[in-house]
C-alpha cells in the first residue's frame, strides 16, 4: 500500500500520496515500551485513564495500521467537566506526537483520523471537546453548562495535550516533536493553540478556520435574514446552479475553476429576470438576497464590516451553497449554517431554546455577544509574537469557493497578523486553494499536502514555497490523478510557465496577484 498523509476535514478525513521518506522515523526512536496495559497505573492530574489495550496490526488495504496501543481515558477539570479523549500509539513509533482538531460542536473524538495517523507512524490524539452528541450542529449540551462551554472553547484542547504527551512519554518516551492539525472547528482549535498554548506545539496547520467563531455565526444569521426577507428570496438548489455557471462564464477556466477570485469582478445582475421570476433568471428579490450573501455581514448603524462575504464559483455544487446556506431546495432550516447560528444564539448566548434568530441585532447584540462569548469561543488574535518566538511554525489554508466560512475571512485575519507583526514567512504562511469547498471538494484540486509540508518546514527548515493540491476522479483518493496543481504562499498565485507538463509543479511560477 502506498504511504499516504491525510489532513482533517471538520470531522472527515481525507488521504494524499506522500513521500515515504518525510515519514520515516526521527534521527532520536523511542526507548523499548513497557507492555500497554502499564498505562492504567498512570496517575494524572484531575485525569482517569479507563482503558488501555493492545490493537493487534491490520493488513487490510482500507484499513491498514500497526499494532498500536489504544488509551482511553477522561479529563475533569471542574466538577461539570467531561472531556473523554483517546491516544493511540503505534509500534515502531516515528517519534511524532499530531493531535487532531474536531468539526462543528464537536461531541464525538475523530477516530478515523487516528487510524490514518497511526498508520503513518505518529502518536496521536483527540478529544470530543468534552460533551457527547451525534449531530455536530447541536449545542444543546451547552444550556446552561458555562464550564462545558469554556472545555469546547479551548480547555478540552489543553487538558488532551498534557494527558496525551505524559501517556506518550510515560509508554514510549517524549514526542521529539508535536504538531496539530485541524479544519473547520478544527482550523479554529488551532488558531486557539498557536495564541492561547504556543508552547506546546512545533507546527499547526489551520485549515478552512471558524476562527472568527462569533462573527461567523452572526454572519450566518445575516445570510437567513437576507433569504428569508420576503418570500421571494429564497434561492433553491436549480437557482444557485444557474448562478455558479454564470459566475465560471465570467471569470472561470475550462475546468469551471475561478483561478484568482480577487481578480472577478462578477455581477450577477445578468440574471435579472425581464419581468417576475422564470428558471432561468432571478428575481429582484433573490439578486437582492444573492448580493447581501456576497457582501457579508455589517453594522446597520455604523456600516462597518461584520464579516466579509463568500466568493463565487461553488454555489451549485453537491455540498456548495444548498448544504450550507440556503438549505436543500431552498427550505433554509435545513441548511447547516442556520444549525449552527441557531444553536450558539439559542442554546449558549441567550440561553433560549425558543429563541428566533430573525430578532438578532447586528449592533448592540453582536456587541454583547462579542464581549461575553469571543474570549472563550474565538481565535481570532493577530498576535502570534509567542508562537513565533518559540520556532514555531503555521501553515493555513482555505478553499476559495468554501461555502461554510467565506475564504476571504482567513485573508482578513493573514493579513491582520502581518498589520500586527510585519511579515510572517518565516513562520507563518497562507495557502488558498481555487476551486475548493469546504476543507475539501470541488471543482479543482483539493487535497493538500500539508502535513508533509509542515514536518518538512520544522524538522528541515524548509520552509513550503509551494504546497500541492491533488485532484482525485469523483474527489476519490482511491481512484486516478485528475489534476495536480502547485499553491503559492498568499498572495501570490501560481502561473504556468507555458512550458512543460501542466501537472507539474516544476512548470509554475509564484507570481503577485494583480
Amino acid at each position: 500500500m502506498r504511504p499516504f498523509a491525510w489532513l482533517t476535514l471538520g470531522g472527515a478525513c481525507i488521504l494524499v500520496a506522500a513521500s515515504a521518506a518525510l515519514f520515516q522515523a526521527v534521527s532520536q526512536p523511542p526507548a523499548q515500551s513497557p507492555r500497554c496495559s502499564t498505562v492504567l497505573s498512570l496517575s494524572l492530574p484531575h485525569v482517569a485513564i479507563t482503558s488501555a489495550m493492545l490493537v493487534p496490526a491490520s493488513i487490510d488495504p482500507a484499513t491498514a495500521h500497526p499494532a498500536y496501543c489504544r488509551v482511553s481515558g477522561a479529563a475533569h477539570p471542574t466538577p461539570d467537566s467531561d472531556i473523554r479523549f483517546e491516544v493511540w500509539i503505534p509500534d515502531h513509533w516515528n517519534g511524532r506526537y499530531l493531535q487532531l482538531g474536531n468539526g462543528g460542536f464537536a461531541g464525538a473524538i475523530p477516530e478515523r483520523g487516528l487510524l490514518m495517523g497511526v498508520a503513518q507512524g505518529f502518536a496521536v490524539a483527540g478529544t470530543d471537546d468534552g460533551h457527547q452528541s451525534t449531530v455536530n450542529t447541536d449545542a444543546s449540551w451547552a444550556l446552561g453548562h458555562p464550564e462545558k462551554q469554556i472545555d469546547f472553547g479551548y480547555r478540552a484542547l489543553k487538558e488532551t495535550t498534557d494527558a496525551a504527551k505524559a501517556i506518550i512519554t510515560a509508554y514510549a518516551g517524549a514526542p521529539r516533536y508535536s504538531y496539530f492539525q485541524g479544519c473547520s472547528d478544527g482550523g479554529r482549535e488551532a488558531l486557539m493553540e498557536a495564541q492561547r498554548y504556543p508552547a506546546d506545539f512545533d507546527g499547526i496547520v489551520a485549515g478552512d478556520p471558524a476562527n472568527n467563531w462569533t462573527h461567523l455565526l452572526a454572519n450566518g444569521v445575516w445570510n437567513y435574514q437576507a433569504l428569508t426577507a420576503t418570500p421571494d428570496s429564497l434561492l433553491t438548489q436549480e437557482k444557485l446552479k444557474l448562478i455558479q455557471a454564470e459566475a465560471v462564464k465570467q471569470c472561470g477556466d475550462s475546468d469551471g475553476v475561478i483561478q484568482d477570485p480577487l481578480a472577478c469582478h462578477f455581477n450577477p445582475d445578468t440574471l435579472r429576470c425581464k419581468a417576475g421570476d422564470a428558471p432561468n433568471c432571478l428575481s429582484d428579490a433573490q439578486l437582492t438576497a444573492l448580493h447581501k450573501v456576497y457582501e457579508g455581514s455589517r453594522n446597520p448603524r455604523t456600516g462597518a464590516k461584520i464579516l466579509s462575504g463568500f466568493t463565487p464559483g461553488g454555489e451549485g455544487e453537491a455540498n456548495g451553497w444548498g448544504r450550507w446556506i440556503a438549505g436543500p431546495d431552498g427550505d433554509i432550516k435545513q441548511s447547516l449554517l442556520y444549525g449552527f447560528a441557531h444553536n450558539f444564539f439559542a442554546y449558549i448566548v441567550y440561553g433560549d431554546p425558543a429563541y428566533d434568530i430573525k430578532r438578532f441585532d447586528f449592533d448592540h447584540d453582536l456587541a454583547m455577544t462579542d464581549d461575553k462569548f469571543a474570549p472563550v469561543f474565538s481565535s481570532y488574535s493577530a498576535d502570534l509574537s509567542a508562537f513565533k518566538a518559540r520556532g514555531g511554525k503555521l501553515i493555513q489554508y482555505h478553499g476559495w469557493i468554501d461555502p461554510a466560512i467565506p475564504a476571504l475571512d482567513s485573508v482578513d485575519y493573514h493579513e491582520s497578523v502581518q498589520a500586527k507583526m510585519g511579515p510572517t514567512g518565516d513562520f507563518y504562511r497562507l495557502f488558498m486553494a481555487p476551486g475548493m469547498l469546504h476543507c475539501q471538494g470541488g471543482p479543482g484540486p483539493n487535497v493538500l499536502a500539508t502535513l508533509p509540508a509542515i514536518t518538512q518546514w520544522v524538522e528541515q527548515h524548509k520552509a513550503p514555497d509551494m504546497l500541492i493540491a491533488t485532484k482525485y476522479h469523483d474527489d476519490d483518493p482511491s481512484k486516478p490523478v485528475e489534476r495536480v496543481r502547485p499553491l503559492c504562499p498568499f498572495p501570490a498565485r501560481p502561473e504556468w510557465s507555458g512550458k512543460g507538463d501542466r501537472n507539474e509543479p516544476a512548470s509554475y511560477r509564484c507570481v503577485e496577484s494583480e
